[in-house]
């Protein structure tokens, strides 16, 4: 059985936490189901400031990018926003704290797809790296939860925003609803795939057919929609 590498690359300030980051991940073998090619974390790169991101992505072609919030030059929310704009963008995990839980709104509006805790357990940190090249979302549905009182906090009032919110999805067919609000409960695309009896390549169809027809950048806005709309 071949091995295929999912590959990362780091971006924090701290040399020490990069250098952790690396020991951890770079290697890492991924349980698989045996029937598939074995997948290893390749770590291709870290940057230490926003502004090394670009260059640090296009020499490395990762598919997951562990990107700081707080950096001294170039933040880690204008450097998501930079580097999920190109074509055939990597996917974008925050590093925090949670110490600045506006940060963290400002980076997944940005297009970051979720985000990982630095506290993180490492089989927590290697998850979250398999379900962002999978695709999956790296947000608990507790941790959408908090982050939805944050979002609600500013812009349009609760009775606008939830009429907008379903006047979006009444625009869906039966089917995109369903995977829509099994995507807010925190379903991983297996766990829908289980749930709606289909398969886990038709259920990633669907999310990326949700993402163009809704007009989001991440699973976490659709996630954020439903709730806006079932509130």
């Amino acid at each position: 059985m071949t091995a295929t590498a999912i590959r990362v690359l780091l971006v924090d300030d701290d040399p020490l936490v990069r250098s952790g980051l690396r020991v951890m991940l770079d290697g890492h073998a991924l349980p698989g189901d045996g029937t598939g090619p074995v997948r290893r974390i390749q770590v291709v790169g870290d940057a230490g400031d926003g502004d090394e991101v670009p260059a640090a992505v296009a020499a490395g072609r990762p598919h997951v990018v562990l990107m700081d919030l707080r950096m001294r030059r170039v933040d880690g929310v204008a450097a998501t926003r930079e580097v999920t704009s190109r074509p055939d963008a990597p996917t974008v995990v925050v590093l925090t704290t949670f110490d600045a839980d506006e940060h963290v709104v400002r980076a997944l509006r940005a297009g970051a797809s979720g985000f990982l805790l630095k506290d993180a357990a490492p089989e927590g940190i290697v998850e979250a790296v398999r379900a962002a090249a999978d695709g999956d979302a790296v947000l608990s549905p507790a941790i959408t939860r908090r982050l939805i009182g944050i979002v609600r906090g500013d812009g349009a009032g609760p009775v606008d925003r939830r009429r907008a919110a379903r006047a979006r999805l009444d625009r869906l067919a039966d089917r995109e609803r369903d995977v829509a609000e099994a995507v807010a409960r925190g379903g991983s695309n297996a766990d829908i795939a289980a749930e709606l009896h289909m398969s886990v390549a038709t259920v990633k169809s669907y999310v990326s057919r949700l993402l163009r027809e809704l007009g989001l950048d991440n699973r976490v806005q659709i996630a954020l929609l439903v709730r806006d709309a079932t509130d």
